[in-house]
């Protein structure tokens, strides 16, 4: 019988913050599959140690780049050590930051897989951009309000800033300097707060952008309330 893969969310950063379910279907695996970003930083990995104590690891390496032909490449590599490993009849689970429908890297590999005809399932976590307005203390939206959930690093940031909504922009990482430029040429500056490792070691709270500087890290995200209603 072939096994299952399971892409697991693990939340933003907080151990705690990782769901019973997440943490019952890393004791059961077989194998636990941890993202590489070539950096070193095993941030998923941490939040987990202790779930996946003497399990074996498999390293997938997705290089932070934008060539998609390169990334293709590596999600097929990947895909292919994954599907090696179910033929074997184990049980596999990918672990990957907050939720592995938002801007997961992981979901490239999950269709993959899934494409193959092997069994497959997504375990939800909690999504940076939840936790980031509960440490702000703050609602992400209420009422009829609307949010928006934007790439920060992107182009086309322009074509969003005039609608009515709440917004949360995920992975500006170096582009937080542009950001928050773009965000003071349509008066919502004084609207925006910023979370930084939220729930890790180094978690900083930024409540005017005013002062932030340009080394904020890859773990930012931005919640601008712009639709909030009167």
């Amino acid at each position: 019988m072939k096994g299952k893969l399971y892409g697991v969310g693990v939340g933003p950063g907080d151990p705690e913050l990782l769901t019973l379910k997440a943490a019952r279907i890393l004791r059961e695996a077989d194998v636990v599959a941890v993202p590489d970003k070539g950096s070193g930083e095993k941030t998923a990995l941490n939040i987990v140690r202790a779930h996946v104590e003497g399990k074996p690891l498999l390293s997938c390496p997705t290089p932070m780049v934008r060539d998609k032909a390169l990334l293709d490449g590596c999600y097929t590599e990947i895909a292919d050590r994954i599907c090696a490993l179910l033929d074997e009849g184990k049980t596999v689970a990918f672990i990957t930051l907050g939720d592995p429908t938002v801007y997961s890297t992981y979901l490239y590999v999950h269709k993959k897989v899934a494409a193959r005809g092997y069994e497959t399932a997504l375990i939800p976590g909690v999504p940076s951009f939840c936790a980031v307005a509960a440490r702000l203390g703050t609602s992400l939206c209420e009422g009829g309000e609307r949010l928006l959930i934007v790439p920060g690093s992107y182009e086309g940031v322009d074509d969003c800033l005039n609608l009515p909504a709440n917004y949360v922009f995920m992975k500006s990482g170096k582009s937080l300097p542009a950001l928050r430029d773009k965000l003071a040429e349509h008066g919502l500056l004084e609207k925006a707060e910023l979370v930084s490792n939220c729930g890790m070691e180094g978690e900083r709270v930024c409540r005017d952008l005013k002062e932030l500087g340009d080394g904020e890290g890859y773990f930012s995200v931005v919640l601008v309330k712009a639709g909030e209603e009167s």
